[in-house]
């Protein structure tokens, strides 16, 4: 492929682009009036709007207003003229304004009263202000903006909008972008043709009225007669959702309700929309909470129209959390999701975790996962991440079929939606692509007017055939096209057909039509979260091993003393920890309230996993006094004296270990030694008031060894330690005298005298 491009031919191209839409959209960014005083909306349209000063615009060509939670309110007063073209009046044609900004909460007010609301991710409505207008009408529109807490707010953009609701008439607009579709495409397969359409196009323009509209749309024809529609691009309504991040958990679960309803309300009108949406964890809150919904969500999904990506119990970090853990999230969520929705989901769908370890596919491909999703490493700040499809392989060979998706959080914008399908079909040699309409992060999913422009699009003779599929479906399209299975003119039912086939496809051995990726997928944005919040760290990895203990300890238990097993106790707990594990909690990238929240779960697992384990060590140990009390071919050695006391020492590891031991004593008046279990001393030390040290060697992997606990009268008060007033571990040696303490091992010899000096 050639990557030639006239800049000449270019520049005419946009030019005559930006002419067509001079004709039906214009710029209103200056001509706002702003105050900082936080009125009521009423107080606002009862104000003279024309005494507020005039927006500042700085050089990014935004109106700003200071972090914090400060207040903007922004208004002014739109007058439809009769035209913007000499050739092109506005007469019946719909208004939109079309609106970016950067804010904590965003409402729009039309003639008092709200048309639109927003926050810092559904930030990009495009507010109707009239179906059809005459010359003369008059809107005045209000903007209240909150800045953000942590950075600057802004209104980026404001545009007016004018619309034709006829798709059979002339919009100049429209066909603005078709050309722009069909640029993109020369550029993207056929640069030698620009100069084609740079020709067709130096009198386009001025046959922008609907008396030219047939000679207007054959010339637009004769441009390029091979175009996008032998290719598709498959739609998926989503909507990202995190768990928490720049608000608290509590937000979330009303952000999901109000996600999952607007979606389906939206289907009603739009039947064609299928959504998806990962997160077991939170479909359990809406069955708990909200069960009305919850049945019409379970509705949808028996009927194909919802997609429920239940590989994980949440999107984790999958940097930092242990290989136990992982296990865990494909567990809970798989199990769920059957459950509930009838089948295990064969896709783990990551699109915003902070990057994989090479270990992944293993744990994956043992949980029935098929797929791997995450568009993450498209934002690699240093090395463009190199594939689009591909195999992903672990240390161990396993491989799973992955997919690196397009950007979430965006709507139907036709002109980014071609440049993104040239970008796949030229990296894959798959011709059709996946868009993810939806506002996102913080929930909101496809909007009305998101599904209105793709209905029009539909339409298109130069735009790709849109449809709404599901991960799934698409997934095992591209994968047989990949693996060379199926042709590029792949039908709609033959894709039907692969999604009801009970066999999993899986690579052929030998194949390498797809490339394989050797190693783990790291992301070079968020390097930071490695360190930021270490206290979340440490409380992951000791709530980690604690439930894998309590767990292993209270089987044995059951096992061995018919311990009650307490399920539910520690399910609870491994939810509340895999909860915590989600890719903006564990990493350190939340707000600071969201820590504050986190600290009585993390205690909660503590309480819980200590109680467990403590009570199910309590019975083994108790089961083998009581084995031996009773079998008298069972007996421990007699203890060095008469009121010596059995210590138990568990190994939870798989492996035979050895280690400095730490235990309570029963009192500080008494001194105590240890003792094997054939009588004989073992150093130990008194570390603090009733604590002893002494080293235990050689626990069984997964078992116990018993040590006597030897009371003995303290004779010496400053004595903290014992043997011959010597302790001797391998070649390091402690020496104690009235005088001075001597601690010496083969590089050094250390005396502290009684004033504590070196």
């Amino acid at each position: 492929m050639t990557s030639f491009i006239s800049t000449p031919n270019t520049e005419s191209i946009t030019a005559a682009i930006e002419q067509l839409r001079s004709h039906c959209q214009v710029d209103i960014q200056t001509t706002w009036r702003y105050s900082e005083v936080d009125f009521t909306p009423d107080e606002v349209f009862t104000s003279d709007i024309s005494s507020w000063e005039c927006a500042v615009i700085n050089e990014k060509g935004h109106i700003p207003r200071d972090k914090g939670r400060n207040i903007l309110w922004l208004a002014q007063t739109i007058v439809v003229p009769k035209n913007l073209h000499q050739s092109y009046p506005l007469q019946d044609l719909s208004l939109r304004l079309a609106l970016v900004w950067w804010a904590d909460a965003a409402q729009v007010y039309v003639n008092s009263t709200i048309a639109a609301a927003g926050d810092l991710f559904d930030f990009s409505p495009r507010v109707l202000l009239a179906n059809a207008v005459t010359p003369g009408d008059k809107f005045t529109v209000a903007v209240r903006l909150v800045t953000p807490a942590h950075d600057n707010g802004a209104l980026m953009r404001s545009r007016l909008l004018y619309e034709n609701t006829n798709h059979n008439s002339l919009d100049a607009g429209f066909i603005a972008d078709e050309i722009a579709v069909i640029q993109l495409y020369l550029e993207t397969f056929a640069p030698e043709n620009l100069p084609i359409l740079a020709s067709s196009l130096e009198g386009i323009t001025n046959h922008t009225t609907t008396v030219n509209l047939e000679l207007f749309q054959q010339t637009l024809t004769n441009l390029y007669q091979q175009n996008w529609k032998n290719t598709k691009i498959f739609l998926l309504g989503h909507a990202h959702l995190d768990m928490a991040w720049l608000w608290q958990v509590e937000e979330t679960w009303k952000a999901a309700q109000n996600t999952f309803e607007s979606v389906l309300k939206l289907q009603e009108d739009f039947p064609e929309l299928t959504f998806c949406h990962s997160t077991p964890a939170l479909y359990e809150w809406i069955e708990q909470n909200r069960p009305d919904l919850f049945a019409k969500i379970q509705a949808k999904v028996k009927a194909g129209k919802w997609e429920v990506l239940g590989g994980f119990w949440i999107e984790p970090d999958l940097n930092l959390i242990s290989g136990e853990s992982i296990v865990r999230q494909l567990l809970y969520g798989q199990r769920y999701t059957q459950a509930k929705f009838g089948k295990i989901s064969p896709i783990v769908w990551v699109l915003d975790t902070f990057g994989f370890c090479w270990t992944l596919p293993q744990f994956m491909q043992q949980a029935g996962i098929e797929y791997f999703v995450t568009q993450k490493l498209r934002w690699n700040d240093t090395n463009k991440f190199p594939h689009g499809a591909f195999w992903w392989q672990s240390p161990d060979g396993s491989q799973i079929f992955s997919y690196m998706s397009a950007l979430i959080g965006e709507g139907i914008e036709p002109v980014k939606m071609a440049a993104y399908a040239g970008e796949w079909q030229t990296q894959t040699n798959i011709p059709d692509a996946l868009w993810l309409p939806g506002v996102g992060d913080h929930g909101g999913g496809p909007t009305r007017d998101m599904l209105e422009i793709a209905e029009r699009w539909q339409k298109s003779q130069f735009f790709p055939e849109l449809e709404f599929t599901t991960a799934e479906n698409y997934l095992r399209h591209i994968q047989q096209i990949g693996e060379g299975e199926l042709g590029k003119d792949t039908e709609t039912a033959e894709l039907d057909n692969i999604s009801s086939s009970h066999s999993l496809y899986r690579r052929p051995a030998g194949s390498s039509l797809l490339p394989t990726w050797n190693d783990e997928l790291y992301l070079e944005f968020h390097r930071g979260c490695f360190t930021t919040h270490g206290d979340q760290k440490r409380w992951n990895r000791k709530c980690e091993n604690l439930l894998y203990e309590a767990e292993l300890f209270a089987t044995w238990a059951k096992i061995a003393c018919d311990l009650e097993y307490p399920h539910s106790e520690l399910e609870k707990s491994w939810k509340k920890l895999l909860f915590n594990q989600f890719h903006d909690i564990l990493p350190g990238s939340s707000i600071t309230e969201v820590y504050t929240d986190a600290f009585p779960e993390w205690q909660e697992i503590q309480t819980t996993g200590t109680r467990i384990l403590q009570n199910s060590l309590h019975a083994i140990a108790e089961q083998f006094l009581r084995n031996i009390a009773f079998n008298s071919k069972k007996s421990l050695p007699k203890p060095p004296q008469p009121d010596a006391k059995p210590i138990f020492v568990f190994n939870s590891l798989n492996w035979k270990r050895s280690q400095v031991i730490t235990i309570d004593l029963p009192d500080a008046i008494a001194h105590y030694s240890i003792c094997t279990t054939d009588g004989k001393l073992i150093p130990s030390q008194l570390s603090k008031q009733s604590k002893l040290l002494f080293l235990a060697e050689n626990i069984p992997a997964i078992g116990y060894k018993i040590f006597w606990l030897c009371p003995k009268k303290l004779e010496k008060s400053n004595r903290v330690a014992q043997i011959n007033d010597t302790i001797l571990l391998q070649k390091n040696q402690i020496t104690l005298t009235p005088e001075n303490i001597a601690l010496e091992n083969k590089f050094l010899r250390v005396i502290v005298d009684k004033k504590q000096e070196i």
